[in-house]
């Protein structure tokens, strides 16, 4: 069977695809969304109740229409192949929290995270070299391959935990990732890497400006642990590909900055007994919401314009 590839100009196809993903997305999501599962109001989170009764897991659909697309439309191979199934497994183990009456425990769902994440270092190292390039310096270190390991499993972990975390906002961690992966996109051009994976980026975001279609603000569904935790990995994967992953820290600064303060929190809280930000509501959207007063909006907009400014930064910085 002759791949469409092989017949007609790679830029056509290019071109079509991001057309058929934003599309697909947008009528995948209002045929399917009356299926998902109903939001039953976050507990803790400021104005959480507001959710309640709104189709969640709408991940579900937008990481299909993704995958679909990058069969038709990207240059696959056996990595990206393998990729999909990482994002797919991760979109289905926040999809069935999601569906569930009782919510999966932190543990067990970190536990998952951390096997995925696993995974995710055993097949980059097997496809890639162990060397990283340090942008911001010009300049290419070499990791010994148990330590890269490492430092892979601690990015992809954190990078599902954070963005999870970050999900609180109608239309906030879908903008944010955007944003972040035209990032890594730009930078990957800048640093004349392209593969297969480079053109996934478009893909992802396209889908992902579907979704926002419904989810900005006031939402009519939410993407759930299924959408959040699948963009966590695969802007993880993102960063690995860029073969700079310390650019991680610049490309998503504000997913880290929101959800990560609030897992630091907790985690020296509970194991260290140590108590930090007492006076800081985490994730920070809902501290910017509850004591400083911002609207959904103002948040999304002003948490954007701080990630483009340092996005912004860091690709004038890497061209320097």
């Amino acid at each position: 069977m002759i791949h469409m590839l092989e017949i007609l100009d790679p830029a056509v196809i290019a071109f079509v695809g991001i057309l058929f993903a934003f599309a697909l997305t947008c009528f995948a999501i209002a045929k399917f969304n009356p299926f998902l599962p109903k939001d039953m109001g976050r507990q803790f989170a400021h104005d959480g109740s507001l959710s309640a009764g709104k189709p969640r897991g709408a991940g579900i659909i937008f990481i299909f229409t993704f995958a679909l697309s990058v069969v038709l439309f990207a240059e696959m191979n056996v990595e990206i192949a393998i990729y999909l199934i990482l994002i797919i497994i991760e979109m289905f183990t926040g999809f069935f929290d999601d569906a569930s009456d009782k919510p999966w425990g932190e543990y067990l769902k970190g536990f998952l995270d951390l096997v995925v994440a696993i995974v995710v270092a055993m097949v980059f190292l097997h496809y890639n070299n162990n060397v990283v390039y340090i942008a911001v310096a010009d300049m290419s270190i070499t990791i010994p391959p148990i330590l890269f390991g490492v430092l892979t499993v601690v990015l992809v972990w954190v990078s599902i935990n954070v963005t999870n975390c970050s999900d609180g906002v109608d239309g906030l961690s879908g903008t944010l990732t955007i944003i972040t992966l035209m990032t890594f996109f730009v930078l990957d051009h800048l640093l004349s890497i392209s593969d297969g994976f480079n053109y996934c980026l478009l893909l992802f975001a396209v889908c992902l400006l579907g979704y926002l279609w419904y989810n900005a603000t006031p939402s009519k569904l939410l993407m759930g642990d299924a959408g959040s935790r699948a963009m966590g990995i695969f802007i993880a994967i993102a960063a690995l590909k860029s073969h700079s992953p310390f650019i991680y820290l610049l490309a998503a600064a504000m997913l880290i900055i929101d959800g990560g303060l609030g897992l630091v929190k907790v985690a020296l809280l509970r194991f260290l007994k140590i108590h930090i930000l007492k006076n800081t509501t985490t994730p920070i959207h809902d501290h910017v919401r509850k004591r400083l007063g911002w609207s959904n909006a103002q948040v999304v907009f002003r948490f954007a314009i701080i990630q483009i400014v340092i996005s912004a930064a860091t690709i004038y910085l890497v061209m320097m």
